[in-house]
């Protein structure tokens, strides 16, 4: 078959490959479908092109998430079967074609297509580019799981930091009118147009990177030095594993999803009304002493914590445990939306520092969140499972600016805002993070009825065929197993 150097069993890596090669492969898929972060670009252009409301515009970002969560959760089965080449191949294809569609859709001022293309295709690619290296990551990282996918899901975070400035400078190529250093300049529709035929290729290629270098390891592999037994005796660590059918049925996926949908609901909430957010806390007299430049550069600062916090605190999650991470992430988060509350509005200095933690923390939670799967569910089926749990982050797409932008419509004007009038929005935030750290501090290991049987080679599942191959060939990892040399 033409395609057939896609297939799981042709990407099984031989002796002596460094797994470090697996995380540059994802980061190359996940920089750029984070490109969707960064959509607010051209939003004004699109309004003056289309000559609609930002509501309009604004579906086309909504489409998008809720077609990642709703992909990821269809596919994930589909993307453990397949492999991660496959997946991440067919996510390039989606994503690319979504600019494409998107493109011809703003070429042709017809704004259904550019939700077809850029939010219904392109969200599709979105939720398979999101899980397809998520699982790999943690299968070449047994030992440290939570650095692995922040490695990867840091990516994601950090898109919109490259697409944002890139996008910009694009535009102005395509639209010599258009300055990108003046917030009031509006690029033409030709220029965003022009603007996504190239980042439709320019991705593409970028994610055939990551499709030609991943691989999956080989059935018995374990890193040199790692004793499963170390990890095991971690609490709430599990050497056990659970397929994608049999975890949606016990009640720690339930809890790990409104864990996730707190988390996720309390930190977009500022993530979404940042800019205008930080002029309301300090307007005097009508007039905010923040400058729209200033506000702007809150935002590129709240990004690059949402990308750092990806990082630091999954990988602090190996040390100190998952579930105390979220402990943090849900009881710190508490804390810090009451300091924001009262005192937000006394120092600039205040305001950001707290924000900054807070948006660290929300994207600390997207990447420690498939490592606390891991410890559950093992790593059978953990990437069907993950894409599963990312239904959350489509709910709270959809809850978290509706809790906002509900109190200060009944508050007051955009423009006209103050601190105190984001007060009650703030602690209905608190709340929203208490139900998580309760729903957190339920979580127990999984029974083991849900387990799946085991022999010599992995688990053993209906329709398994031959070792290395399809459902039955996920790793297993221990110190019987024949291990080829690897480089670190």
């Amino acid at each position: 078959m033409p395609l057939s150097f896609l297939d799981r069993e042709h990407t099984v890596a031989p002796p002596g490959f460094s797994r470090w090669l697996i995380p540059p492969a994802a980061l190359a898929i996940h920089l750029c479908i984070g490109q969707v972060y960064a959509t607010s670009v051209y939003k004004n252009a699109l309004v003056a092109h289309f000559g609609s409301s930002l509501t309009a515009v604004g579906v086309i970002f909504s489409v998008a998430i809720v077609m990642l969560g709703l992909s990821a959760a269809v596919m994930g089965t589909w993307v453990e079967r397949v492999g991660p080449r496959r997946a991440m191949f067919t996510a390039a294809c989606f994503w690319g074609a979504g600019f494409l569609v998107g493109a011809l859709g703003i070429a042709t001022r017809q704004l259904w297509l550019v939700y077809l293309g850029y939010g219904l295709i392109g969200g599709i690619g979105l939720g398979i580019g999101y899980i397809s290296p998520v699982s790999t990551l943690i299968k070449w990282f047994p030992d440290r799981p939570g650095l692995a996918t922040g490695m990867a899901i840091m990516g994601f975070g950090g898109g919109a930091m490259v697409a944002s400035p890139l996008s910009r400078q694009l535009m102005s190529l395509y639209d010599p009118a258009y300055d990108p250093a003046d917030t009031a300049s509006v690029a033409s529709g030709g220029a965003v147009a022009s603007l996504f035929v190239t980042l439709g290729i320019a991705y593409f290629a970028v994610m055939m990177l990551g499709v030609f270098t991943v691989k999956v390891p080989a059935p018995g592999w374990a890193p040199a030095g790692f004793d499963p037994s170390a990890v095991a005796a971690r609490p709430m660590v599990s050497t056990a594993h659970v397929s994608a059918a049999s975890a949606i049925r016990t009640p720690q996926f339930w809890l790990l999803w409104t864990v996730l949908f707190c988390n996720v609901t309390a930190g977009i909430g500022i993530l979404e009304q940042a800019a205008p957010m930080i002029q309301d806390f300090f307007r005097q007299g009508g007039t905010s002493t923040v400058a729209a430049a200033t506000a702007a550069g809150f935002v590129a600062l709240l990004s690059l914590f949402n990308m750092l916090g990806r990082f630091v605190w999954s990988s602090t999650s190996d040390v100190i445990g998952r579930k105390p991470t979220y402990v943090m992430y849900l009881g710190g988060g508490m804390v810090l939306y009451l300091l924001l509350t009262v005192a937000g509005h006394t120092s600039t200095a205040v305001f950001v520092l707290v924000a900054v933690v807070i948006l660290s923390f929300y994207g600390g939670g997207f990447a420690t969140v498939p490592a606390y799967l891991r410890d559950l569910f093992g790593t059978y089926q953990v990437g069907a499972i993950h894409g599963r749990l990312l239904t959350a982050w489509s709910a709270a797409g959809i809850a978290g600016p509706l809790i906002i932008n509900g109190f200060l419509d009944a508050r007051g004007t955009p423009g006209e805002l103050v601190a105190a009038d984001y007060r009650p929005a703030l602690l209905t935030m608190v709340g929203v993070l208490a139900v998580g750290f309760v729903a957190n501090a339920l979580v127990r290991p999984v029974a083991s009825r849900f387990h799946e049987p085991v022999d010599d080679g992995g688990p053993v599942a209906a329709g398994a065929t031959s070792p290395g191959v399809g459902p039955a060939a996920e790793p297993r990892t221990g110190p019987a197993a024949e291990q080829p040399a690897t480089k670190e």
